[in-house]
């Protein structure tokens, strides 16, 4: 059955008194425990069986419940290993923070590879996000960005030329914006955009999913506290690991 870092089962219970049906009390139970870390990465669910006993429903029932956490994600069925904990999808609100903080704050463990740190000519789109010259040289990042050894976004980042350093390796243990404010660059403000669209051949394969599969796009133009554009962003995320969150204020 289902246990917590402790080996200690998990607190489930079901209302049937309740209209909500019972796989799904089952089934949000178990995903608040994995999204909290009470069923980390890794860890078994459990015999069906005995969870069903335990509850008092029918197999069914409680295979629906982790049916419905397949379907999202959060967990796996493996032939001769049992139904498995995967990750909790990271929600990241929609502000000024970088991935690599945002990650490390959920406690999810987050690891970057540099796939390229080079100088190249602005295009159009990128010389305008920066207010460079067309065509001038612009430093170009792109780095896969994994969590739990789990690929979750290509980031692709442009920046003004002589900004600041930009080592692989510290690229690799640090994120880009505490590698600014390191450096003495105020992040103020920035400009972003997010949208979907499907995976390419080459993002498919980096981020392990098909081909075809929805991605979360973000671009993003930061800017420092003099109005100086100071990195363009354009990323791409795993829909089935990755959401973003808003909060919506109502106007007065």
């Amino acid at each position: 059955m289902p246990t917590q870092g402790t080996d200690q089962p998990l607190p489930l219970s079901v209302d049937r008194t309740s209209p909500v049906p019972l796989y799904f009390q089952l089934s949000q139970q178990l995903e608040a425990a994995v999204e909290q870390g009470r069923l980390a990465p890794g860890s078994l669910l459990g015999n069906e069986i005995e969870l069903a006993s335990r509850l008092g429903l029918s197999r069914p029932t409680v295979r629906q419940a982790i049916q419905s956490l397949v379907d999202k994600g959060l967990m796996v069925r493996r032939r001769g290993v049992g139904t498995q904990v995967v990750h909790s999808q990271v929600r990241r609100p929609l502000e000024l923070s970088s991935l690599y903080d945002d990650l490390e704050k959920a406690g999810q463990r987050p690891a970057t590879h540099v796939l390229r740190n080079t100088v190249e000519p602005a295009t159009a789109e990128v010389a305008a996000a920066l207010g460079v010259t067309e065509g001038s040289e612009v430093h170009l990042v792109e780095r896969l960005r994994s969590a739990h050894d789990e690929p979750m976004a290509l980031l692709r980042n442009h920046l003004p030329p002589g900004l600041l350093g930009l080592s692989t390796g510290e690229l690799e243990s640090t994120g880009l914006y505490r590698m600014m404010r390191a450096s003495g660059i105020t992040l103020h403000s920035a400009r972003q955009s997010v949208g979907a669209r499907a995976a390419t051949a080459g993002e498919a394969a980096r981020l392990g999913e098909p081909e075809g599969a929805p991605l979360l796009t973000m671009e993003r133009t930061t800017f420092d506290d003099t109005g100086r554009a100071v990195e363009f962003g354009a990323h791409v995320y795993r829909a089935s690991r990755y959401s973003f969150e808003f909060q919506l204020l109502v106007r007065p």
